[in-house]
């Protein structure tokens, strides 16, 4: 087994986990479409259960034992594939992490599909307009997948689902709930919207407004094909965006509570309107 203890800090091999950036690793010019980072043994497997292609394994020494059994899923698919093993101090060093989660694993980032074929058989599909906060996207995933959505869509400022703690946060589920982003504009809802209605889909806008739905509208759950649309934390959606949707709607509350963070707006919202029982 390919296991690597490394003399130093300056294996070429440790390039994608010293100092470049999110963005860095995405233009990542030795790869078609960039490279991206996963924490923790779950996350790993996830990808890799998902078909995304591995290109190196690297973890503390501690991490040894309980990461065999990834570590012969790797190797069972390509017997010299690198597993790059570190002291704390060198680990530390080539990171700057304090902590992990466990093992971390380079992998090619897959190309995004068209939003069309993304949809193709979707009913339920989440829409986060600019959420910039990576725990609250890893969240909103791991909701997306327990309870019913199809398809998750990000707008072209929303930060992005594989960074290494959106995925970590999600357990993975970034890479079973299928996504891409939507438009090509900070205004997105210009033609996205109208993209999203051409497919057959309702738009419905999660803000506070005077004449919104509450949530178990008759009329939400009635909706064949429901876009549910999630908004940045703080100032919520952009009025352009709540204009352009069929729907305003809100999540009933009490003691005068007025919002929730978009997690857990998106959970009860994809609760409540989910379309696949148990």
């Amino acid at each position: 087994m390919p296991i690597i203890r490394l003399d130093g800090v300056d294996d070429p091999r440790l390039a994608a986990y010293s100092g470049m950036t999110d963005a860095q690793l995405r233009d990542c010019p030795d790869f078609e479409h960039g490279l991206f980072i996963g924490e923790s043994a779950k996350v790993i497997d996830r990808a890799l259960s998902a078909g995304v292609r591995p290109v190196s394994l690297f973890l503390e020494e501690k991490w040894l034992a309980q990461t065999q059994p990834l570590i012969e899923r790797l190797c069972a698919a390509d017997p010299a594939f690198p597993v790059l093993v570190a002291t704390r101090e060198q680990f530390h060093v080539v990171t700057g992490y304090e902590v992990t989660r466990g093992a971390l694993a380079a992998f090619e980032r897959p190309p995004l599909p068209r939003v069309e074929d993304l949809l193709a058989d979707a009913r339920r599909v989440a829409v986060l307009e600019d959420v910039t906060n990576y725990t609250n996207i890893g969240a909103v995933f791991r909701s997306a997948a327990a309870l019913g959505i199809d398809a998750v869509l990000v707008t072209p400022s929303c930060h992005d689902p594989l960074y290494r703690r959106a995925a970590r946060v999600s357990m993975g589920t970034v890479f079973q709930v299928p996504w891409t982003r939507i438009g090509s504009k900070r205004d997105w809802a210009a033609e996205g919207v109208g993209l999203l209605r051409s497919l057959g889909f309702k738009t419905a806008a999660l803000a506070l407004s005077d004449d919104s739905l509450p949530l178990h509208d008759p009329r939400l759950q009635a909706c064949d094909k429901l876009a549910l649309v999630l908004g940045t934390e703080g100032d919520g959606l952009a009025a352009s965006t709540i204009a352009a949707c069929d729907y305003t709607v809100r999540i009933p509350m009490d003691h005068d509570v007025d919002s929730l963070n978009v997690a857990a707006a998106s959970a009860v919202a994809f609760w409540e309107l989910r379309t696949k029982w148990r």
